[in-house]
């Protein structure tokens, strides 16, 4: 038995499925998990000292890599301070400013410690500003695991969802509405059906729990549109998008397209946290004035602002603002990519890919998804194959169709050929 093999029967007994997040127990694609032990720059090393090039990046905060000299100094500095006061720091108002400073559509941030908490958050802060309590979400979209987001799609045209787990009664989700992704048509007939009582509509510009999967620009003019017209709030939720697609995140990119573009709410979390458990969500002073202390809508964390975790963000954020940067990691995504697709042309494997900033997918089909139900119809069989001979060949990918992969500023052009060639064998 393999010492992974040993770390996981281990695991099983004490914990629920051997992880404690679903995605690392390898349900999706079979076979045993991966212990990692120790990472470095754009490599993770496993119990048996096994080295993978790493296109996870702990789910996409990793943009620098692991380990990056700048970073750590940071944190072992923050870490000899002290670990958590309960009390402000003034760290936490640079790393405040420095996420303003880079994102105009927000005036305020309130910094918490998960992606989860973060949109949970937002959604009470939407309800708690317009008084509504109805809300639209997008089938495929993952935005934590606060019981009103854990919705399935209902069975018809603009109907409310029903729980995806157990344990959410249905009067939980009943005020939750679940749309396809990029289908105007049934956009428009959720507004035009409850737009009085719509507090807001949340998406992730661009899906990562689909694979990858973006909004089209006419679908996300309308939307923009429809929130405005109808007094509901925008929310959008970046935290795999923000600081990882581009310095500005997705909502930069869409500013580029439809003039004057910016959501109302935005929610953070992966890179600003740079590893360590940190996230955020922000707006314009007068929905934000609606949180406790000053307003009727209340929120609050223990570790909110932990001293460490903010050290980390900010000095991952100083990096990933140095000239030519994202210029670089784009190029090296883009790489990948082509690289695969190319290996899949050469063996005769049909297969289509995406890229943005760091963050890239790709699927065994002839056209990229537009939403779930086209993503639920691509080759699972063949991906799961694909996958197990990337990871024999030292590659490690998400284990799981529906995941986007992450690129890393330590990536380099010999760790891309590696990839491509054990494509190639793989594909083979």
């Amino acid at each position: 038995m393999s010492t992974n093999e040993q770390l996981f029967e281990r695991a099983q007994r004490v914990i629920p499925g051997g992880v404690n997040s679903p995605v690392r127990a390898f349900r999706a694609v079979g076979g045993t998990p991966r212990f990692i032990s120790r990472a470095e720059g754009p490599y993770i090393f496993d119990a048996e000292g096994q080295r993978y090039i790493d296109y996870i990046g702990s789910w996409g905060p990793m943009i620098l890599g692991h380990g990056h000299p700048a970073v750590l100094e940071a944190v072992q500095k923050a870490a000899r301070d002290g670990f958590s006061f309960g009390a402000p720091t003034e760290r936490e108002i640079e790393l405040a400013e420095e996420i303003l400073k880079l994102v105009p559509s927000m005036d305020q941030v309130r910094l918490v410690s998960s992606g989860t908490e973060a949109a949970m958050s937002a959604l009470r802060l939407a309800r708690g500003a317009t008084g509504r309590n109805k809300i639209i979400k997008f089938e495929g979209c993952y935005h934590g695991h606060a019981d009103a987001l854990l919705v399935k799609a209902g069975s018809g045209l603009a109907t409310f969802g029903s729980p995806t787990s157990a344990g959410v009664p249905a009067e939980v989700v009943q005020h939750t509405l679940v749309l396809a992704y990029n289908d105007l048509e049934e956009l428009e007939a959720a507004f035009k059906l409850h737009h009085a009582d719509l507090a807001c509509v949340i998406i992730e510009p661009i899906a990562g729990n689909m694979n990858f999967v973006r909004a089209s620009v006419p679908f996300m003019k309308r939307l923009r549109e429809l929130c405005t017209q109808h007094g509901a709030l925008l929310v959008f939720d970046e935290v795999m998008t923000g600081f990882r697609v581009a310095l500005g995140g997705a909502q930069s990119l869409y500013a580029r397209a439809i003039p004057g573009f910016e959501p109302d709410v935005s929610v953070f979390g992966k890179v600003i946290g740079g590893g360590m458990p940190l996230a955020a969500f922000g707006a314009k002073r007068a929905v934000m004035a609606q949180l406790a202390p000053l307003g009727p809508v209340y929120q609050a964390g223990t570790l909110s602002g932990n001293p460490v975790a903010t050290a980390c963000g900010l000095s991952t954020l100083k990096e990933i603002q140095r000239p030519g940067f994202f210029e670089a990691l784009t190029a090296s995504t883009q790489a990948v990519v082509q690289g695969l697709l190319a290996a899949a042309r050469d063996n005769g494997v049909k297969m289509v890919g995406d890229s943005e900033g760091g963050m890239f997918g790709f699927f065994f089909e002839d056209t990229l998804p537009q939403n779930y139900a086209t993503v639920m119809k691509t080759d699972k069989e063949r991906f799961n194959r694909f996958f197990h001979g990337m990871l024999d060949h030292g590659v490690y990918l998400a284990p799981a169709l529906y995941e986007a992969g992450f690129v890393s500023a330590a990536h380099s052009a010999q760790d891309i050929a590696d990839t491509v060639s054990a494509a190639r064998n793989s594909l083979r």
